[in-house]
């Protein structure tokens, strides 16, 4: 199976197994296994290609930890802007009416 990323901007994944789905925990991975985003498939993208991932990573599932934590990778970065996009709803919902 190939993946095609062939002048992709941004690569993204996100994480495979949810607490949701545990018990399948193996199916998952049989069904998915080969999609893991790695250095390799990352040269295919634009070189200026970025990684992003929402958080929690489970290394070597659905990405490596070299690409994860690589000189592509923004998962830092968008994790910062999800935490003030989370703050903001909660001073907004948190918010005494007057």
């Amino acid at each position: 199976m190939a993946i095609e990323i062939k002048n992709a901007d941004v690569v993204a994944t996100d994480t495979w197994i949810s607490i949701w789905y545990k018990d399948q925990r193996e199916q998952i991975l049989k069904d998915l296994k080969g999609y893991t985003v790695t250095n390799e498939l990352m040269k295919k993208a634009k070189p200026d290609a970025i990684f992003i991932h929402c958080m929690p990573i489970f290394y070597g599932e659905e990405v490596t930890k070299e690409v994860a934590h690589g000189p592509q990778s923004v998962i830092i970065d968008e994790a910062e802007n999800r935490m003030w996009a989370e703050m903001a709803l909660m001073v907004n919902l948190l918010r005494r009416p007057k």
